[in-house]
């Protein structure tokens, strides 16, 4: 859920939002902590002189109340101060990167360290491929990657555990002095070396003027399908390994009456809810590499944003009287929790572990960490699809565990290649697709879990079929050679 928990003017309004996020059964917030919000009047200068109190106190209390009502952050971090330019907060440049990027990675050093712990994700700027986020002058891949590069090396410094976000790019095809596309930027951060430089790809993931099933994708189209477009340049620069986290998605219940144009698409508030409860289900039975998606957003402090059309994706009014996506989402969060077709971590919300377990940090372990049972340690979780795998730090640790799915024991392999980090062993295949229980045990010692991949096999059929095509294919093509030499002879 995207917050603005510091524009909140009463602490009590804080609270409330956040009770009100975690009774809906959502796990995160995406936060923004502005930089010229925090670092104000100079550089090293962490007081708020306008009220003569840390600047530092209402993100102190954002960060633990949402540890008090257990969820997750994303901090994303943008906004410089007017100081870090020599333009200052000139028209269009209020959003624009800092003279000199160390500027910058001090401030995310300075984050991270004091949030050390209780903070462990961290989105890096914002839409930088659109105005005004760049500030008036054209966006710069290369120049952002640049930035990203210095605030992934501090924030390491700060926090070898932190995970970071790459910005989320604007969807757009346009391609001036102001925007250029996202697809275009993406390519273009490559080829400048972000590759090493993020954990994460953000995404903005909006359905704009189609619903969450128009499957239509291509670089001309901006609709909720776009992200597949970003995930295919991923793979081909050899980042399938990484997922993609939804940093915004949401429709636009725009009023009828609204003055000016629908320039984010509109809906009814009806179709807002229905929309927003079909794409999260999309994603999670389509899209294995989708992680985390945000919705935009919760609510806003006041209403005096009416007249801009942007202020329709909310979820709750100034008042918290909420619309119908905010129940529609409750409802899909409450259901009970499955594990979708994909890799996914140790602490998926949908593993309920007992007994004697740990959450261990591990340089070596994907995105830094593993969960460790000893004997006794219990795991129970439901997976829908036809195929489960274990992500094991140490196949031999089979040896160790018990395994019933849908109430029956399972016979695990015994003959597993070692290796010295994690494998992913099957434990289960061809299954019936559909929901499926799986309870493991570890009966001895220990076991090492990184994570586990679900996956669904195509119909026996559609083997069939593509088998068949392909015997086609092949005899079709012995054929035409034959004709070849026959006309030859």
């Amino acid at each position: 859920m995207n917050t603005f928990l510091e524009q909140e003017v009463e602490p009590a309004k804080v609270e409330r939002s956040l009770q009100l996020v975690a009774a809906a059964g959502f796990h995160w917030i995406r936060q923004e902590f502005p930089w010229e919000d925090i670092e104000i009047s100079a550089k090293g200068d962490f007081w708020d002189h306008r009220w003569n109190k840390s600047a530092w106190e209402k993100y102190d209390r954002i960060v633990d109340l949402a540890n008090k009502y257990g969820l997750e952050i994303i901090a994303r971090l943008d906004n410089p101060p007017a100081w870090s330019r020599k333009v200052g907060n000139a028209p269009g440049w209020t959003k624009a990167p800092p003279d000199d990027y160390e500027d910058f990675g001090d401030f995310v050093y300075a984050v991270v360290s004091r949030y050390r712990g209780r903070v462990r994700y961290y989105q890096i700027w914002n839409e930088p491929n659109i105005f005004p986020e760049w500030g008036d002058q054209p966006p710069n891949p290369e120049a952002y990657v640049e930035l990203l590069k210095v605030a992934y090396r501090r924030a390491k410094e700060a926090d070898p555990d932190c995970v970071i976000l790459a910005a989320g790019l604007a969807q757009t095809t346009e391609m001036s002095a102001r925007n250029m596309s996202d697809l275009v930027y993406l390519e273009r951060m490559y080829q400048a070396g972000a590759k090493d430089y993020f954990d994460i790809m953000g995404a903005m993931v909006y359905g704009l003027w189609t619903g969450p099933y128009d499957r239509r994708v291509s670089p001309d189209r901006t609709n909720f399908a776009r992200v597949q477009l970003i995930r295919e340049i991923m793979v081909r620069h050899g980042d399938a390994h990484k997922p993609i986290w939804a940093t915004e998605v949401g429709w636009n219940a725009l009023p009828k009456d609204f003055a000016g144009p629908a320039i984010y698409g509109r809906v009814s508030e009806e179709q807002q809810a229905a929309y927003a409860v079909e794409a999260y289900m999309r994603a999670a039975r389509e899209w294995p590499w989708m992680g985390v998606m945000n919705y935009w957003f919760l609510r806003r402090p006041s209403d005096l944003e009416k007249d801009q059309a942007w202020y329709y994706f909310r979820m709750l009014e100034p008042d918290f009287t909420p619309l119908p996506v905010y129940g529609a989402l409750s409802w899909l969060a409450k259901q009970p929790p499955v594990v979708h077709i994909g890799y996914h971590q140790e602490d998926h919300w949908a593993l309920h572990y007992a007994g004697p377990w740990q959450h261990l940090r591990a340089e070596e372990a994907v995105l830094g960490a593993y969960a460790l049972g000893r004997e006794g340690a219990t795991l129970d979780f439901y997976f829908e699809g036809t195929g489960l795998a274990l992500v094991l730090r140490g196949p031999a640790q089979l040896d160790h565990l018990e395994l019933s799915i849908d109430g029956r024991r399972v016979s695990l392999p015994r003959l597993v290649r070692s290796s010295e980090g994690a494998s992913a062993i099957t434990v289960a295949q061809w299954l019936k697709d559909g929901r499926h229980r799986a309870h493991l045990t570890v009966a001895e010692g220990e076991l090492a879990l990184d994570g586990l991949i679900v996956w669904r096999q195509p119909p026996f059929g559609s083997l069939l079929l593509v088998a068949g095509i392909a015997l086609l294919a092949s005899l079709a093509l012995v054929l035409r050679q034959r004709l070849y030499q026959e006309e030859r002879r």
